[in-house]
């Protein structure tokens, strides 16, 4: 059988599985790249802020969020999102991001949406659905943002 080489869109989403080798929260090893011209400009994964202690070390730090229906879900708040990551580096490096592509494991949180509407990212290419997306999935609606799935599937994990 030949050879076949990947889509870009599964090569970078590839890519961006490898960098969450490197995230510190076992709830949420993700990663993410960020990409314009068929290039990478930034890498992002989860992981505390810079000199804080990491979840692998010390455990989470749980919160419990009421939503309007009543439901509780509960999240890790040590840690930064690895889009919101990637998005600081592109920052701290002064990487233009304007009119890239990020790549992520599952749809970005409503926060990491707005971050990312803001830095004029115009594209989100996901694996998979985060089960708490909807008001993102509006957000990148709202604001214009292509927002694409490789798998039309809810990502699930340890603690949904």
């Amino acid at each position: 059988m030949a050879h076949q080489r990947p889509s870009w869109d599964d090569y970078f989403l590839e890519v961006a599985d490898i960098v969450a080798t490197r995230a510190t929260c076992d709830r949420g090893r993700s990663g993410c790249v960020i990409v314009r011209d068929k290039r990478i400009l930034v890498t992002g994964y989860v992981g505390s802020p810079a000199g804080l202690a990491h979840c692998d070390e010390v455990g989470h730090q749980m919160k419990k969020v009421v939503h309007e229906d009543g439901s509780v879900t509960q999240h890790c708040v040590r840690t930064v999102h690895a889009e919101q990551n990637a998005i600081t580096q592109a920052a701290r490096t002064g990487v233009s991001i304007e009119g890239a592509t990020l790549y992520c494991r599952m749809t970005p949180c409503r926060v990491c949406a707005m971050l990312i509407i803001n830095c004029g990212i115009r594209r989100v290419v996901c694996e998979r659905k985060y089960h708490a997306g909807g008001e993102s999935e509006i957000l990148f609606r709202e604001a214009g943002v292509e927002l694409t799935y490789k798998y039309d599937e809810v990502q699930a994990y340890d603690g949904q």
